[in-house]
């Protein structure tokens, strides 16, 4: 099979159902921005760190690739409540570790971690233009958008996390301090 057929040369592409659809459409926008998010989440994982993190994350990823096939072809993979309960119980165990946050946090820091941000930006674009298909077409399962929501909470307090273990200080952002 080639990996090029030429048939999106005109700007349509078809949906896993065969619907041919623009590929500006919300649908195609929407598993698009997850598929972005897959890649940077392999670009992560790439990053050296921890053996846990490196778990949780492929396990994010397969999940991504589940929902993002459900996305595109208009129903298909299970989708599972126990996804965000995961994410959540990640989230937990990551923060028992960490100070409270008083402040913004500055994007940056290591590789890694910086690394998260541009992940949880993606995420939260991807759960934005699911609000849209959930707006236009109705057709949306009710499990991906808490499991976006959770998985952007998720890499925030990863990068949070990632700067504690590699003790690399987070950039505090206080608007009361004003240096100009």
């Amino acid at each position: 099979m080639k990996i090029y057929t030429k048939t999106g040369d005109g700007g349509a592409t078809a949906l896993g159902n065969g619907e041919r659809v623009s590929k500006a459409h919300p649908r195609v926008e929407a598993y698009g921005a997850i598929d972005e998010l897959n890649a940077h989440l392999g670009l992560l994982r790439s990053q050296g760190i921890g053996e846990r993190h490196l778990s949780v994350l492929l396990s994010v990823q397969e999940m991504l690739m589940r929902y993002s096939a459900t996305v595109a072809c208009c129903k298909g993979y299970e989708m599972r409540e126990d996804d965000v309960a995961m994410l959540e119980r990640e989230i937990d165990a990551l923060q028992q570790a960490l100070p409270p946050q008083k402040y913004f946090i500055i994007p940056g820091g290591s590789a890694a971690a910086a690394q998260c941000h541009v992940a949880r930006c993606v995420c939260r674009r991807a759960e934005r233009l699911m609000v849209k298909v959930a707006e236009t077409s109705g057709s949306l399962s009710p499990i991906l958008l808490p499991l976006l929501n959770r998985l952007s909470d998720y890499l925030f307090v990863l990068s949070r996390s990632i700067h504690a273990e590699e003790q690399v200080g987070e950039q505090l952002w206080n608007p009361s301090h004003k240096k100009f």
